[in-house]
Order: C-alpha cells, then sequence, then structure tokens
C-alpha cells in the first residue's frame, strides 16, 4: 500500500489516506505493472471502488477520464487549472479539467471529444455519426486511411513492413515510417495533425484551457505529428487562446491505474 505515494510523485496526502483503506494486493498491482491492458486498468480501478465502498460505483468514468486526470495530477499537466485531455487509441475519449475540477457535465457525458464532428458529410463512424473526429484519426482511422492510399497505387515501404499483409498494418507501423520520411506516411501524419488540429481549435475557442494534452499511441508520432497540428490550431483558433495554451504529449505510460481513479474518486467525493 506504501508503494502509492512514491509512485504518484508526492499527490496529496489524502490518496496516502484513501491507500490505507484499500487492500494491499489491489494497489500493488496496480502500482506495479505500469504495462496492463486497457482491460486490466480497468479491471484495477474497479477493484479499488469496490474496496472504498458506496450504494454507485464511485468511477463511472471511463478508462480516458482517468488517463487525463492523471496526468493533471502528475504528468503533463501537473499545476494547470484548466485542461483537455484527448486518448488517442482505438478510439478518441477525452476529459475537461475546468477551473480545477473535473467537469462531468449534466449527464456525465462530458468529454466525448472523439465524437465531435469535423466533418458534417463526412466517413461514417462507429457511434451511427458522420464525420466524427475518432473517425478520420483514431489509430484504427489512421492505419485504414493508410490503407487506402496504398491500394491506390502510392508507392510506400510500408507494405514491407508488414510482409505486403495489409491487414496488419495498424498507425504505429504509419508512425515507424514517417520517421524514416516515408512519404506517404508523412503525408497521413499530417493530414491526422489537421484532423485533430480542427478539433482542438474548436476546443480552445470554446475552453480556453491553459493545456491540452494527448496520451496514448499518437505519441508515437513525435513532432512530425504535433508541429502541424499545432499550425493547425493557430491557424484556426483565436490567437488569446491559442498563446495562453500549451498543446503537448502525455508524460506517463497512459494506462490510467490507481491514481486516476483515486484522483477521480477524490473530485466526486472529496
Amino acid at each position: 500500500v506504501a508503494a502509492l505515494a512514491p509512485a504518484a510523485g508526492g499527490i496529496d496526502r489524502r490518496v496516502a489516506d484513501l491507500a490505507g483503506d484499500v487492500a494491499g494486493p489491489v494497489v500493488e498491482l496496480a502500482v506495479e505493472d505500469q504495462t496492463a491492458t486497457d482491460a486490466g486498468a480497468d479491471r484495477e480501478a474497479d477493484d479499488v471502488a469496490g474496496s472504498l465502498g458506496g450504494a454507485d460505483p464511485p468511477f463511472p468514468e471511463g478508462r480516458a477520464v482517468r488517463v487525463v486526470v492523471e496526468e493533471w495530477w502528475i504528468g503533463a499537466a501537473k499545476g494547470a487549472r484548466d485542461v483537455v485531455g484527448l486518448t488517442i487509441g482505438t478510439g478518441i475519449g477525452g476529459g475537461l479539467i475546468l477551473d480545477g475540477k473535473l467537469y462531468h457535465g449534466a449527464s456525465d457525458v462530458a468529454g466525448e471529444i472523439g465524437h465531435a464532428t469535423i466533418d458534417s458529410t463526412g466517413r461514417r463512424c462507429k457511434c451511427g455519426n458522420y464525420g466524427c473526429l475518432e473517425a478520420y484519426a483514431s489509430g484504427p482511422a489512421i492505419a485504414e486511411r493508410a490503407r487506402e492510399a496504398l491500394a491506390g497505387g502510392e508507392p510506400s515501404v510500408m507494405p514491407s513492413m508488414v510482409q505486403g499483409d495489409l491487414s496488419r498494418l495498424t498507425a504505429a507501423t504509419v508512425y515507424d515510417a514517417a520517421k524514416k520520411d516515408d512519404a506517404l506516411a508523412l503525408h497521413v501524419v499530417r493530414e491526422t495533425a489537421r484532423f485533430l488540429g480542427t478539433g482542438i481549435a474548436n476546443l480552445l475557442n470554446i475552453f480556453n484551457p491553459e493545456v491540452v494534452v494527448l496520451a496514448g499511441g499518437v505519441t508515437q508520432a513525435g513532432e512530425a505529428l504535433f508541429d502541424p497540428l499545432r499550425a493547425e490550431v493557430r491557424r484556426r483558433a483565436f490567437k488569446p487562446a491559442v498563446d495562453a495554451c500549451r498543446i503537448v504529449p502525455g508524460m506517463l505510460e497512459g494506462n490510467a491505474g490507481v491514481v486516476g481513479a483515486v484522483a477521480t474518486f477524490l473530485q466526486q467525493h472529496g
């Protein structure tokens, strides 16, 4: 249990106090296994929730919110009072910290950033809508756009990277090819940056945050993605909002464990 405090990097003493009420093996697993799968991270948080008790589940938020809360407490957005966070993986999730508090919205669905529309007649999203940000800039969407370009005959090293089996092509393949200066991969990354920049510019104009943090596999793309993304935001958002905001990659592993879960609990009940 004591391992929670150093793992949290000196966060509020209330976390350590709460940790004393949580079964030792649960906390040790959450702190030590930083490479747990998404499902594993969710189970760990649920175990903590059960240990803390209460008639209603204390963690209605999904993993994306816990990642954003961790980045706010001990990561790239530490110290900021107004934060927008995006987690980019198989989908695009998000979370909002407004005036130093986790914002839930009227029905606890605030932060569904991946389902903000960036093209009203665009690609169909798995949610049933058309033109969602997630349909363009999630990991599977990035890979699909690369496959479409390859099917059109565009030259690239990417097929050789997956032994000719394009079904094995992932967003990570695109990022790795971009680091090799593959022209098609760089185009897909820059296009992804424009999509994300469009969505983030909207968020800057609405929420005027100090920090926008992007977590998940997208950080593998590095400045090849972040440079054009920031440029797109500068082009679209109001200058005072741009000047006040840092757009940064997440610092943590991306598997929200007990720190993010407990932080979320404290925001609700502390």
